[in-house]
């Protein structure tokens, strides 16, 4: 196990009817002016929106609104919420939803305080002043509502990179599991995917001696096993959401990546394939993982069958671990076609001809590689997409 240091101070608020504190908790934190920030309809045909302006308003907090999220949130209204916020002086930004409109939120919050283009944050710039955020979560699925990180597309070249900071990290969060009861089945799916992504880009490390978080991750992985299809078969399953809602933020808040070298190069694939083609990211995730495990197992044969025994119920086959690894992988493409998530090119209108430009996109050069597990180049890259048709 490698040294680390580990800060998560977000204040997470959970189970039915918290929505309604949200105002207590801007208080609680400091904040006096608030935006509300959120996306295209459903927290407000769902009464949601209202229930947290009424928190607000019991507080005697003012707040102004900014709607229009789309899923990859995008840059243009990033810019938009950032002039606003400081035309406005607010002081705190609060979205509700999901993922997407608490990346936006946390792009608004560096961006405000900076003189310069927020987008230098995710060149690579470190950021040193944000405003603080709370969030009222509405699907499980980024992990946003408890990480350090955000994702943005920038319209300009569709280029969709990531930023990340402890000043991003929310000072609160609301999670109340019935607000996730009425998502579709492919977005439960979806988020389901997401979560068992950000385990996946911890799991398959280099670093040896991590148990205490290789039995974290495979925790996290079964529960979604177990949960997932129960979620999407009963909508209104508590339980089962309630679990999927806590599996979201644990496998995201870094809990059970400490002390072990981290992949995250999957996610990088599979950015170009969501920017390009707008698909949503936890499918676009199901159509990239299974390749790139297929591409790496190699690599560390003995983890892979680890990954497929523990996880997947495999048996080991001790004179030809391969097949288990393989087992392991076959398992999980089942579990991924079981919820109804796409696992090839063609089910998510992605084009072979398109690959060449999405491994540019990516912007290796020269010696640099991507990943850790694996160092990949551009010829590697490629590989796995073509493994994905």
């Amino acid at each position: 196990m490698e040294n680390f240091t580990f800060y998560s101070p977000t204040y997470f608020v959970f189970g039915k009817g918290t929505e309604s504190t949200a105002g207590e908790y801007v208080k609680k934190f400091g904040g006096t002016k608030v935006l509300l920030h959120y996306g295209e309809g459903s927290v407000i045909r769902s009464g949601l929106l209202d229930r947290v302006k009424k928190s607000l308003d019991v507080q005697n907090i003012p707040y102004i609104e900014l709607g229009g999220v789309k899923p990859n949130p995008r840059s243009g209204l990033v810019y938009e919420g950032i002039e606003l916020c400081r035309k406005e002086k607010v002081d705190f930004i609060l979205p509700v939803g999901g993922g997407s409109a608490i990346d936006s939120a946390k792009a608004i919050a560096a961006g405000v305080p900076y003189s310069g283009d927020f987008w230098d944050f995710f060149q690579g710039k470190p950021i040193e002043k944000a405003l603080p955020i709370g969030t009222v979560l509405t699907i499980a699925a980024a992990g946003s509502e408890g990480s350090e990180n955000t994702v943005i597309t920038k319209e300009e070249g569709m280029l969709k990179r990531g930023a990340g900071s402890e000043l991003l990290r929310p000072v609160f969060s609301i999670l109340n599991p019935e607000l996730t009861a009425t998502l579709p089945a492919y977005q439960t799916a979806c988020g389901a995917v997401d979560i068992m992504a950000h385990v996946f880009e911890r799991y398959f490390t280099n670093t040896t001696g991590v148990e205490v978080t290789d039995r974290l991750c495979e925790a996290i992985l079964l529960t979604m096993i177990k949960e997932t299809p129960e979620a999407i078969a009963n909508p209104t399953n508590y339980d089962a959401r309630a679990n999927i809602l806590w599996a979201g933020m644990v496998a995201h808040n870094n809990i059970c990546g400490v002390g072990r070298r981290q992949d995250w190069s999957s996610h990088t694939i599979e950015h170009e394939l969501s920017a390009l083609y707008d698909v949503a990211h936890g499918a676009g995730l199901a159509v990239v993982f299974p390749a790139w495990m297929k591409y790496v197992m190699h690599h560390d044969m003995n983890r892979f069958a680890q990954f497929a025994v523990r996880v997947w119920g495999c048996k080991m086959n001790e004179a030809n671990p391969a097949e288990t690894a393989k087992e392991g992988i076959q398992r999980f493409e089942a579990f991924l076609k079981l919820i109804g998530m796409p696992t090839t090119f063609a089910e998510i209108d992605a084009k072979a001809e398109d690959i060449p430009y999405m491994v540019k996109n990516i912007g290796l050069k020269g010696q640099y590689t991507l990943g850790s597990f694996v160092k990949l180049k551009e010829e590697d890259i490629a590989n796995i997409y073509k493994l994905a048709l």
